[in-house]
Formats: C-alpha cells, structure tokens, sequence
C-alpha cells in the first residue's frame, strides 16, 4: 500500500488524488484549488474527473461569480467508502495500538511510526517503520514472538514490510547522550501508535523517571 496515497489501493487513477483533496475538508474548492492540492495529473485532467464525480453526485459543484467550486457530497452513498480509503493510514495506526494494547503480554513503554510511514512521502514498496522501546532488562519468553506477529499482520494488512527498532529505555538514554542522528528523526517524524508522545518520553527518561 502506497501510505503517502492510500486511496491508490483500490482508485488508482487521478480519481484517487482528488477525492482525497476532497476528503480533507467541507469548505468548496475550485478546481485549480483541488489541482494544486492532489499534486498529480494536469490541471484539464482534475477539471475533467471533477466533472465526471459530480455526474454521479459524489462531488457537488456550485457556480460563484465566474468560477466552479467543488466539494465532496457527503451524503452520497459512496461517500463513507471514499473517505474510509482516504483513512486507512489512520487505521493502519490504530490497528497496530489495538494489538500491542490487547494482544501483548508486556507492553512497551513506547511505539511509534518514524520514517516515510509517518511523513507520508513514501511509496508503494516503502516499508512501515515502527520504533518500539521496552523496560524491562529480561523480556518475557513471547515477546519474540508477539513482535513477529504484529510484522506478519502489518504486511497482511498493507502488502508493505514492518521494520522494528527495539531498544529499552536505557539504551534509547543512551542514544539521546551520544546524539545519535536517529533520534532527530524520531523527535521530527514520530507518530504515536502506543504510550506518551516521543517527545514526552525522551524528557521522562533523561530526568530518570522510567524503567531502566
């Protein structure tokens, strides 16, 4: 799956681009508006499949002055699926939390999504970065496992490879006192799936406030 463009999963077309423009807000946009947004396609080309979505009543034009303005008709019966696909990095997030949360037997003290995944400048074959930071100095005997689990569900869910950072606390202290550039990426890009912000974490373990 293509995180950066979630909806090309099932509308590859320039469709996709501009729904999802659509999507992101209830306030009308004119079709150079929604052209500049979807970053894909020419502007004829956006003007041409705006027309074509309001010949089904999925997208509502209105005439203002002497421009178009378009927005998505959430009313349409197809518009809960268009906006379920514009979604599915949301839930991409939220399944992860749901497994960690319900399914391991020892939590992490912190998960999070770094990398392409989080931007959303990825691609097709980007894989799905997930830092993950435990406390204990002797993890349970499933731990291996569970973490394994959650790699094979992740590419079943997506068609995308997780990849795992594990470190306890004490070495992410670690990587924080040796200003390792990694930890720039995460402060920049993290996305929290499970336990406080990145941010939050990194204050709590260099004041010594987590398990180390």
């Amino acid at each position: 799956m293509d995180l950066s463009q979630p909806i090309s999963t099932a509308i590859p077309t320039l469709d996709g681009p501009v729904l999802t423009v659509l999507s992101r807000t209830t306030q009308p946009l004119t079709g150079r508006k929604v052209h500049q947004l979807a970053s894909g396609g020419s502007e004829s080309g956006t003007r041409r499949v705006l027309q074509r979505l309001v010949s089904t009543g999925l997208v509502t034009a209105t005439e203002v002055g002497s421009a178009v303005q378009y927005v998505l008709n959430r009313d349409h019966l197809a518009a809960a699926a268009v906006l379920e696909l514009t979604n599915l990095r949301q839930k991409l997030i939220q399944r992860i939390h749901d497994v960690i949360d319900t399914e391991w037997s020892e939590h992490p003290i912190h998960a999070s999504l770094f990398g392409s995944a989080a931007r959303g400048d990825g691609n097709l074959h980007s894989d799905v970065d997930l830092l993950v930071v435990h406390g204990s100095r002797d993890l349970p005997p499933e731990w291996n496992d569970q973490v394994g689990s959650l790699a094979e569900q992740v590419h079943s869910w997506t068609g995308n490879h997780l990849q795992i950072y594990e470190l306890s606390s004490a070495a992410l202290l670690a990587h924080i006192a040796s200003g390792e550039s990694i930890v720039d990426d995460w402060l920049r890009d993290s996305v929290t799936v499970f336990g406080p912000d990145f941010r939050q974490l990194r204050h709590r373990i260099g004041r010594g406030l987590m398990p180390q």
